[in-house]
């Protein structure tokens, strides 16, 4: 059997480990509360170039390549491009404060911390890398009345507008440290960003969007839920997003992330994106790499602007130094590359219980993929 492996080539490598790859994305569908499933698995290097869209719509209609997806946080990637591209344009510069460029009715009573008002002493750049200390929307518990996710469920036909969420984080919530002084994850901070990007375009967030990325890129498919409609007129409705058993893709509640996850995509879409993001399509070279400068998120995850690293071997040491920089969000949608094999991984699982499980997934995939990279390197004679 070993001398059977060893003496394989390199195409029935690759097709065994398509194979396994299928495997791994079939058994998702067979999780309870997965109706959905998108995934892009694409190598220049490794000849790859794979598409799943599995699942249906409720009434029976199967989703395809084409149906869009609810990229949740994976959003912010965007969100950060778009601040670094203003950077280079020279509307901007990501060490200045925030209160240079939005109206005081944004900045007055933003940041109260421990009797201190730091307001004016937010950086653009914390905002970005989420070290700002401002609370979350989202997440954080309110001083009184119902948290934000008990308001998308009970109020799911309400249009948020991107001011509403500030004064909520204002008048309800409470900052956690000192600009700069700490991390902690909030959405609060990408909604204040989409603020400046249409403060100092003068346009709506979503034009801005599309004229920058999604035009340039041909992202046919891709557009803000709720806010705008994609290029390709043929693209069909949103695919049904779940918290646990509940379809929330109906609810216009989903306004309220914007900036930091209003973002309708399709997996194709997304690579489209992240080659361009790395391969200098988008940006240069210094600020691609002023997006990477990390700060420390959790064990093995690091968070630069609008971009997550893992560091694989503290997860999984069979996989040595492998790393993946992207982004995902609660949803289970994702967007990663593995520079060390040259692979990128984007999808979604839209089921809130994938929140974490899509990472587990994301490296059984890359376990075989680094097998195949071996492979590979020793059928084009590296050693």
């Amino acid at each position: 059997m070993w001398l059977f492996a060893s003496n394989m080539t390199y195409a029935q490598k690759l097709e065994k480990a398509k194979k396994k790859v299928d495997s791994l994305f079939q058994k998702q569908l067979e999780q309870k509360n997965v109706h959905n499933a998108f995934l892009t698995v694409y190598s220049d290097k490794l000849g790859i170039d794979w598409n799943y869209a599995k699942g249906s719509f409720k009434d029976g209609t199967p989703v395809t390549d084409k149906t869009p997806f609810h990229s949740t946080s994976v959003a912010k990637t965007f969100t950060a491009t778009l601040i670094m591209l203003l950077q280079e344009e020279g509307k901007l510069d990501v060490d200045d404060p925030l209160a240079e460029y939005l109206p005081s009715k944004i900045i007055d009573g933003l940041h109260i911390f421990e009797g201190v008002n730091y307001s004016k002493e937010i950086l653009i750049k914390q905002l970005l890398q989420h070290t700002s200390g401002l609370p979350d929307f989202f997440e954080d518990a309110p001083k009184e009345g119902p948290t934000f996710m008990e308001l998308l469920f009970t109020d799911s036909d309400k249009m948020w507008q991107p001011l509403e969420t500030i004064d909520f984080a204002k008048s309800k919530l409470t900052p956690h440290f000192a600009p700069g002084k700490g991390y902690r994850y909030s959405d609060t901070e990408y909604v204040l960003l989409g603020l400046l990007i249409e403060e100092l375009t003068g346009k709506p967030y979503h034009e801005v969007l599309a004229e920058k990325i999604f035009d340039p890129l041909k992202m046919e498919d891709s557009y803000m839920h709720l806010r705008s409609k994609p290029s390709d007129s043929g693209t069909r409705q949103l695919a049904e997003i779940y918290v646990d058993d509940t379809d929330i893709s109906t609810f216009k509640s989903l306004s309220a992330d914007w900036a930091g996850g209003g973002l309708a995509t399709t997996s194709k879409d997304l690579l489209k994106f992240h080659k361009a993001l790395n391969e200098d399509k988008l940006l240069s070279k210094k600020s691609l790499r002023q997006m990477q400068q990390w700060t420390k998120e959790s064990f093995g995850l690091e968070y630069g602007f609008g971009l997550r690293k893992f560091q694989l071997k503290k997860l999984n040491p069979l996989l040595g130094n492998l790393t993946l920089i992207g982004h995902s969000g609660t949803s289970g949608a994702f967007m990663y590359y593995c520079p060390e094999i040259d692979v990128y991984l984007t999808g979604t699982f839209n089921q809130t219980a994938y929140q974490r499980k899509h990472v587990v997934f994301m490296v059984q995939v890359l376990a075989q993929l680094k097998n195949l990279s071996k492979a590979k390197r020793k059928n084009d004679g590296e050693r």
